[in-house]
């Protein structure tokens, strides 16, 4: 059956239009991507680092999750088991610390607590005050760190000399003589969070220089830049200049590198309450576990190879996940 010339008129008529989608098609494929994309696309391949951000993701649902866990899977943080404990040695019945069905990471030597109900809970103490004191020194040292970079003059130099001075001084000395002097609770909030916020406070407060240098670096460099430069030529104000031109060419650094301290303030928290200023007890902690774990090593091993490895596994996967962001965010470092 022969088609008509109106037919064939209309086939030829679509034929361009058919092209021109092709060339549409072909655009879409060939279209760019945003930085986001080109980031998100480098990290996807990273698999150790896809890893390690699997790990912080669950280990931060642990922390939130940690009373509702610690009702189905374990006991209360402050009941003891005497029955749990020989008499003889007050170390765990049964073996590797008395780990069983009912207390599946054991119990601690002579209180017979829940270790696992302390370590979920050490997990919430933990991670609250590592991101607490990186948003807050992030939030510092982003904000001396620009006004220092660009600003320039005496305020650079005086911005520089106090992060010079914060370096230099002696952040342990401080935090035991500042938790000496200060009440259990305040503010309305047990002994428990109020030593979480001093915590946050001067360990934050101590780490914000080391944001602050690497935002005045690349605040220096970048403030000579055509695109800053044009907005000057442009009449705008200095306001705009940072917040819309140079804080969100700083993002990328300012991402990784609270990423990446994050695992140095776990291991600092650690360290304070294995001294024996961080969390007091018997509120759960790991380097709290660690220190009371001191006297049982060589009798009880478990009680100090669990928190130890928490606080190990924690560290590592923030590194990996940190040090695969900064390759995706900046490939020329690698």
């Amino acid at each position: 059956m022969s088609l008509g010339p109106e037919a064939s008129i209309k086939e030829e008529s679509t034929a361009p239009a058919a092209d021109a989608a092709d060339d549409r098609g072909g655009e879409k494929a060939i279209a760019g991507r945003s930085l986001k994309q080109i980031a998100w696309r480098r990290l996807k391949k990273d698999k150790v680092a896809i890893a390690g951000g699997i790990v912080v993701i669950f280990l931060i649902v642990v922390a939130i999750l940690a009373p509702v866990l610690s009702k189905l899977f374990g006991h209360p943080i402050d009941e003891y088991h005497i029955d749990q404990i020989d008499p003889t040695f007050s170390t765990p019945i049964g073996k590797f610390g008395g780990i069983s069905r009912e207390f599946l990471f054991g119990v601690e030597p002579t209180s017979g607590r829940d270790v696992f109900s302390r370590i979920l809970y050490g997990a919430q103490t933990s991670l609250s005050v590592a991101f607490l004191s990186a948003l807050l020194s992030t939030i510092l040292g982003t904000t001396f760190g620009l006004a220092a970079g660009f600003l320039g003059g005496w305020v650079d130099a005086v911005i520089s000399r106090i992060m010079d001075f914060l370096l230099a001084f002696p952040q342990l000395l401080f935090a035991i003589a500042l938790v000496s002097v200060l009440p259990d609770s305040f503010l309305f909030f047990g002994d428990r969070w109020s030593r979480v916020f001093v915590l946050v406070g001067v360990i934050g407060f101590f780490g914000w220089p080391y944001i602050g240098r690497i935002v005045r670096g690349q605040t220096l460099s970048l403030r000579e830049r055509e695109f800053v430069e044009a907005s000057r030529s442009m009449g705008a104000r200095s306001g705009r200049i940072l917040f819309k031109e140079l804080l969100p060419n700083l993002a990328a650094p300012i991402l990784v590198y609270a990423t990446l301290i994050i695992p140095t303030n776990i291991l600092t928290e650690a360290a304070l309450s294995f001294l024996g200023v961080g969390i007091p007890p018997p509120n759960p902690s790991w380097g709290g576990m660690l220190s009371d774990a001191v006297t049982f090593y060589s009798i009880d091993p478990m009680y100090m190879i669990i928190p130890g490895g928490m606080i190990f596994i924690t560290v590592l996967a923030f590194n990996l996940f940190g040090d695969g962001l900064r390759d995706a965010l900046d490939p020329k470092a690698r």
